[in-house]
């Protein structure tokens, strides 16, 4: 069950941070198809820049010493430099959505396309080869907390708690929790986000109260790309050993079905997360899954096709929004570009 709990925060916590992020941009008024081509050229740029930093040897003596809080600051910079590309590349969308008025949905989609093609452009330029890994060792040995690191030995019993939220895990994934709690509030209870929310529900309303609207659409793709960016390097670092190769795994499509599923509200959104991930964690690991922790892994022998078990995620997420997305209220000025001669 240990196990269990702890991959499914694995995948749900990027699921998470994403669906917030087309929160923050639909909420504004912009459709962010986009989320997972920009999660795409995040996981690409935060994956260089921890190729170039060891590269560099920057960290290399903190490896040595076993100075865990100076790698978890490395990674911490890592998602940064992520972050900032991913609200640079969505601006591209911003661009397009405000100062164009283009089609956002076929924007978002243009990015989808872009994205994985430059990703693997600039793979083939600098490593030579369609996959751009660490340049030392694996994120697990990098960038993973462990009990030892706190100052316990390898035999010491934390309890169930401490084994599941303690020992082998990614501080990042919590700081994606932290940063979900705290931006959930600032969209919900700050002057900026009740701005932002009717500049996507109303923005003539918005612009006669002397709210820009363009001004907050541009405000809130940006958060979105920072946020998409953060989020498509966490799945690199802590699911795909901190490699980057043009793809996330339609991560970016499942945080858009969580979005729809949460009705746009970061609450329901974290729990529909949690869902999602679970039958991720249930695809990929079902092998060594043991749930009643008497050795048997039933899931696996049960006898049922690898192939079933991939599939699950997406046949859930396509059963889930079957019956919930005529109960969606998406914000109602969401897609249509803004003209200040309108009323």
């Amino acid at each position: 069950m240990t196990f269990l709990i702890r991959q499914t925060l694995i995948y749900a916590v990027p699921l998470m941070i994403v669906a917030l992020a087309g929160v923050f941009a639909e909420r504004s008024g912009i459709i962010d198809l986009a989320l997972e081509g920009i999660m795409i050229f995040g996981a690409f740029i935060g994956v260089l820049f921890v190729n170039m930093v060891q590269e560099a040897g920057v960290f290399d003596q903190a490896k040595a010493d076993g100075d865990w809080l100076a790698l978890q600051g490395f990674a911490m910079l890592a998602m940064l430099a992520a972050a900032a590309a991913g609200a640079v590349f969505s601006l591209l969308l911003s661009f397009a959505s405000v100062n164009l008025k283009a089609d956002q949905t076929i924007g978002g989609t243009a990015l989808n396309l872009m994205a994985p093609a430059l990703v693997l452009f600039f793979i083939r330029i600098i490593a030579d080869q369609n996959v751009l890994n660490m340049a030392r060792g694996d994120a697990p040995s990098w960038f993973m907390l462990r009990k030892t690191d706190l100052g316990f030995s390898r035999t010491d019993d934390l309890g169930f708690l401490g084994e599941t939220f303690i020992h082998q895990v990614y501080l990042v994934t919590y700081i994606c929790i932290l940063l979900f709690v705290v931006l959930s509030v600032v969209l919900y209870r700050t002057k900026f986000g009740l701005r932002l929310r009717s500049c996507g529900e109303n923005p003539q309303a918005a612009d006669s109260l002397g709210i820009n609207v363009y001004q907050m659409r541009y405000a809130g793709t940006t958060i979105s790309g920072a946020l998409a960016g953060m989020g498509g390097f966490v799945y690199a670092l802590t699911t795909a050993n901190c490699s980057s190769n043009g793809d996330v795994a339609g991560f970016g499509f499942l945080a858009l079905a969580v979005m729809i599923f949460g009705n746009w509200k970061p609450l329901n959104i974290a729990g529909a997360a949690l869902l999602f991930g679970l039958f991720k964690c249930i695809a990929a690991s079902y092998t060594s899954i043991d749930i009643n922790g008497d050795g048997i892994c039933m899931l696996k022998e049960i006898g049922i096709s690898a192939h079933v078990y991939r599939m699950l995620p997406y046949i859930i997420t396509l059963v889930v929004l079957a019956f919930t997305s005529k109960k969606s209220r998406a914000p109602k000025a969401e897609g249509i570009p803004y003209d200040k001669g309108q009323r």
